[in-house]
């Protein structure tokens, strides 16, 4: 996989490609690097795609900065695109990847073939909820101050099935030592949660191109609830919404068979 920086705003993005082929642009979550949208997966290069993947602002080997707005995540993907001279792609991004590439789609639909939004927790009016916004300010005040296992000791037990909870910490700590920048990602945790990618459901009406839904179900991962990709799905109008079945694990966390869903929304999609 070829790695290469992206400059942008005054922000070092660390970018990966691998593959040729119809591009798809990966876009991960909040606290995670590029691997952790179809979890290290290599089936879609091997399956005819150009795979473009970046550690967001602050995000593993990235560097700080001084805005984590939408408006700034969305500004880092036209950079992406743009220095990688790529017209249209097909966007799949998990949580704040995924409010990032609908905020994208909104401001830019010509650059966009389709689009997977993995796991969307974004809704109107939520950001404005302080019991919610305590919760990410004690997750970046235990990193701040104690590194993973001050991040670790304030995430405290994941409110999932016992069989699933080892294996919950373990990626969590997994991915959080993938960071250059553990502070800035820190004040990533600060500001993310509280800005707003759009401001309504009603202007995902807008998005043309195809588009796939995954949602998790909640006893797995609740911080991501189902009913919020059922309701991306009735807003959008070309979206097809995709789970799991009751009791397994969820799709998001299955890089392989996610990355089979992101090639089906590609075959459906324009040339991109």
């Amino acid at each position: 996989m070829g790695k290469r920086t992206v400059e942008h705003d005054g922000v070092a993005l660390a970018v990966f490609e691998e593959g040729d082929g119809p591009v798809v642009v990966l876009l991960h979550g909040l606290t995670a690097t590029h691997r952790y949208v179809v979890m290290g997966s290599n089936a879609l290069p091997r399956g005819g795609f150009r795979v473009i993947a970046y550690d967001a602002r602050a995000h593993g080997a990235s560097s700080p900065a001084p805005d984590y707005s939408y408006a700034a995540l969305a500004g880092d993907l036209t950079a992406v695109l743009d220095a990688l001279e790529v017209d249209r792609a097909i966007l799949a991004g998990a949580s704040m990847g995924a409010h990032t590439l609908l905020r994208f789609a909104l401001e830019a639909p010509e650059r966009v073939a389709g689009v997977v939004a993995i796991t969307p927790a974004f809704m109107p009016g939520a950001v404005d909820d302080p019991g919610r916004m305590a919760r990410w300010h004690a997750l970046a005040d235990g990193l701040r101050s104690g590194g993973v296992e001050g991040f670790m000791a304030a995430y405290g037990d994941p409110p999932v099935p016992a069989s699933m909870r080892d294996t919950v910490l373990k990626v969590v700590r997994q991915r959080l030592s993938k960071h250059e920048h553990p502070e800035a990602v820190a004040d990533a945790l600060d500001v993310v949660p509280a800005t707003q990618p759009f401001e309504s459901l009603d202007e995902l009406s807008a998005i043309a191109a195809p588009a796939t839904i995954v949602a998790s179900r909640d006893e797995f991962d609740p911080e991501h609830p189902y009913d919020v990709g059922a309701a991306y799905a009735e807003a959008i109008p070309r979206a097809r919404l995709v789970s799991e079945e009751p009791g397994r694990s969820p799709l998001a966390w299955q890089g392989g068979q996610l990355s089979k869903v992101i090639a089906a929304l590609a075959s459906e999609a324009a040339p991109a």
